[in-house]
């Protein structure tokens, strides 16, 4: 296996990481910021407050998000597989 054949694949899994990784980050992103701007405004300065709503909203992002994800790790497990047994 040559120098840019490792490359496109390392290239390839990052971008599937990213794929992958993407909705359940945004969602805590969105939850995080949500929270924050409240705490903000009600001038409510509790740390733990923003724990339990962005675990509740990420597990039900994941719920939503695991056939995309599914799809994309069968895409990149397939593409793989291809490569080896093509040598």
């Amino acid at each position: 296996m040559s120098g840019p054949e490792v490359l496109d694949i390392a290239r390839d899994a990052i971008l599937t990481l990213i794929l992958v990784a993407s909705p359940l980050m945004l969602v805590g992103l969105m939850v995080g910021v949500a929270i924050s701007l409240l705490q903000a405004l009600t001038q409510v300065q509790e740390m733990t407050l923003v724990f339990v709503p962005k675990i509740i909203a990420i597990f039900l992002a994941m719920l939503l998000a695991l056939p995309f994800m599914a799809d994309v790790l069968h895409g990149q497990m397939t593409r793989l597989a291809e490569r080896i047994v093509a040598g």
